[in-house]
Parts: C-alpha cells; structure tokens; sequence
C-alpha cells in the first residue's frame, strides 16, 4: 500500500508539472527587433534534420539493443528483469528530459555548473533553430536527439547490479541520477558556458558523458550494493549468448546514428565520424579476440562481442577529431586495455555482474586520452591538435575532464545509492534474488519452458 501510494505521488507531481509547464510550440518565429533584422535568420535544413531524426531513431535503438545484450548475459531467471531495467529507462528519462531535464543540461548556463530552468517544459524550445546548438535543425530535433543519450546513459549503469536491485528503487534511482549526475556533467562538457567546454577539452559524442559517468557510476554501484548471492562460489554463466550477439550487432548499428549524428548535420563530418566509428569497433573485436585468446587459450563469442563495445565505447569521444588510421591504433588498444579491465575485477573484488565498469568507465577514459593524443584540426576544424600533432595542451586539459567526470559522478552516485538505501532499500530479498527477478518482481517468465 505504502509503495503505491509514493507511485501515485510521482504520477500525480509529473501530471501537475506538465500543466505547469504545457505550452503550445509556436509555429511562427517570434517578432525579430529592427536592429536585429539585417542578419540573417537560422534556416531549417532537410538534409540536416533527415539525418539527425534518423540518427535519433538509431540511437533509441541502441536501448533496446543494450537491453538484449545484457539480458542474454545474466541467468535466465532475471532475463526479463534486466531487460526491463534498459526499457523502462526509455519511459522514465524521457519524462524528465521533457520536464527539466534538457533545460538543466542545454539551458541557460547558471556559474557555468547547470542550465538554468528556462527551457522546463520545452518552454522556448520550438521548431525553429536555435545557433547555440545548430543553425540548421529545429532546436526540437536536438532536443530528442539528446534525449536519447540520456535515456541510455544510466541503462549502462545497471550492468554492474544486475540481477539483484529492486524495480521500485531502480525507478527513483533513474530520476535522481539523471538530474543530478547526468544533466550537470552534460551541461559541462557541451552546454553553452559549461566550464569543461570553455576549458576547450573535447568529447565529440559522448566518453565523458555517456560512458565514463556510467561506469564510474556502476563502480559505485558494485561497491554499495554489493556481490552476487553465490558469486564466486556458483557458476553464473550467462543463459543466452545468441541474444546477446543480437544486443550488440543492434548496438553497433545504432552507434552510427550515436556517433554520426553527433556531428548535427549531414556531411563531410558526419561521414568521417561513421567510418572511424566502425573501424576502430572492427580492430577492437579482433583486439579483445586475440588477447583472449592468448590468455585462455579460446576465442569466445562474448568476447568478440565485448571487444566491439569497447571499441565503440573508446571511439565515441574522439569520433569527430580523428582519422581512419588513429581509429585503428584506438580500437586495437581498448580491446587489450578493457580486456584488462575486466579481469582486474576478480582481484578487486567487486561484482560488476556484466562489465559495466571495465567496458564503459574504462573504455570512455582511454578513448578521452585517446581524443588528446590523435584529434587533429585536419580532421574538424572547429575541434584541436592532440599530443601527436604538436599540442600538448589538449591531453592536459582532457585529463582535467577526465578527473572530474570521475569523482563527481562516484559521489554523487555514492550519495543517490546511499540515501535511497537508507530509505527504500537497495536489494530483492535473499528469496527473492533465489527466485529470479522474473517471478519474484515482475511475476512472469521469459521462456515457458
């Protein structure tokens, strides 16, 4: 009864908010002062728009896609409870987003910290472009388009607490830590003011948003919530690698939109940012295949797999700066490097059930350096010179970006996971992770049989 009555709160305070904030979109531009009127307004172009709505859509895609790829992972009693975990993300993310969210990361700098709540409810949002962002696409389009980076960013995060977290408390989580770890660190690094931005270190698409709040994220998140019930005494292997083939090849795809679309136009640049993305996802494949094989003596598939997400991890940030030949050199070093990672684990002792933190938290770093030591103004002229074509001052400034992504975004998640512990608890009972998610929260099953 106590829970449905917080359930029936939050619905009740996002209704009373979308009323607070519903406002119609104008369709006209608003009247341009005289003074104003000899510059030329922002155009809306087709082919850029085209590009960014089909780049949003592939992007979506990748949540479901995550969905599949850890849902294969884990044991088949919790295989729907963690695909729901990616799922609803899509459902609760997407309503924040709308309501503050976007104008917390994208709005009004506040002390170069946050977006001030301006643009709450998508108020001043509309259909005409805003040059902050882009000239050519309506603000709208950017709007969604970043709407589903926020929508996956925390799903990552659930890799680490996989199979043994409580929906009810995943759902608050979801909304604390999108406000106040995600949209913060987004504002930094690519809202107008943010300070990371102004200090001119670059992440094209995402290793300092996306991928290293997340894993740093899930670091915490092992940490607090800790093991496995059995972990290390019990074989886990996971129940369904043909669904986590699937999960990934979908991820990859959606990673061209992720990737591509972050260049916000359709061109030269977005053309360079999808070729790098899919040989450096290529070198890592075969990277972390090798180095596997190597040390065990097999090439597994979930290997394979692993190492073309870390090479998609590790390119992201450096995307739009860097050339087909440092995508190669990028991808090849994060399949050795998360392959690391993730066996580093065992030693440390903690239970990143899926890799979370190997993958992501140590990929989006090494392709952050990455980003500082191969980007080149050849490549994108609005972007920097990295360490090997003479500026040394762009791996110095990544660094700084580097260092503050991580300790903001493991204390701010420490906080979040240790309050809500205090609180609503954590963890599924010790029956309830014996029964699996499925049954025990969700009352089905994925199979029948």
């Amino acid at each position: 009864m106590k829970r449905l009555m917080s359930v029936s709160i939050i619905i009740i305070l996002l209704v009373l908010t979308c009323i607070v904030f519903a406002e119609e979109v104008p369709l006209a531009p608003p009247a341009v002062p005289e003074a104003a009127q000899s510059a030329p307004a922002p155009k809306v172009d087709t082919g850029d728009t085209a590009w960014v709505l089909i780049s949003t859509a592939l992007v979506m895609l990748m949540t479901p896609g995550l969905a599949l790829f850890y849902g294969g992972m884990v044991r088949r009693k919790n295989v729907l409870g963690t695909i729901m975990q990616s799922f609803i993300a899509l459902g609760v993310i997407s309503i924040v987003w709308v309501l503050y969210g976007y104008s917390l990361a994208f709005g009004p700098d506040i002390g170069h910290f946050i977006g001030s709540l301006d643009w709450a409810g998508l108020k001043n949002v509309g259909l005409d472009p805003n040059p902050d962002y882009s000239a050519t696409i309506p603000h709208q389009a950017f709007m969604i388009f970043q709407m589903m980076f926020a929508v996956i960013t925390p799903a990552l995060i659930t890799g680490a607490f996989a199979e043994r977290f409580k929906f009810s408390t995943y759902i608050l989580f979801l909304v604390l830590w999108a406000t106040f770890a995600y949209a913060p660190v987004a504002h930094w690094v690519w809202g107008l003011g943010g300070w990371i931005r102004n200090l001119g270190a670059l992440d094209f698409a995402g290793g300092l948003v996306v991928h290293i709040t997340s894993g740093v994220s899930a670091l915490a998140a092992a940490l607090v919530v800790g093991k496995r019930k059995g972990y290390n005494k019990e074989p886990m292997p996971p129940h369904n690698l043909t669904m986590t083939f699937l999960g990934a090849a979908l991820l990859w795809f959606g990673w061209f939109g992720f990737n591509g679309g972050s260049a916000v136009a359709s061109g030269a640049l977005a053309t360079s940012a999808f070729v790098v993305t899919h040989i450096a996802t290529a070198a890592a494949a075969l990277s972390w295949m090798t180095a596997e094989w190597m040390h065990r003596g097999k090439p597994t598939a979930l290997g394979a797999v692993s190492g073309a997400v870390a090479g998609l991890v590790a390119i992201t940030p450096a995307s739009g700066f860097v050339g087909p030949m440092s995508s190669i050199v990028i991808g090849l070093a994060a399949g050795v490097i998360c392959y690391m990672a993730v066996n580093l684990k065992t030693k440390l002792g903690y239970d990143d059930s899926l890799d979370a933190v190997g993958v992501h938290g140590v990929g989006g770093t090494w392709g952050a350096i990455a980003t500082g030591l191969f980007a080149s103004k050849a490549i994108n002229s609005a972007g920097n010179d990295g360490l090997f074509f003479g500026n040394a001052s762009l791996l110095v400034n990544q660094l700084i970006s580097i260092g503050a992504a991580w300790v903001y975004s493991f204390v701010v998640t420490l906080i979040i996971l240790k309050v809500l512990d205090l609180t609503l608890g954590l963890r599924v009972n010790e029956e309830s992770e014996f029964i699996g998610l499925d049954q025990s929260v969700h009352g089905e099953s994925g199979y029948t049989s």
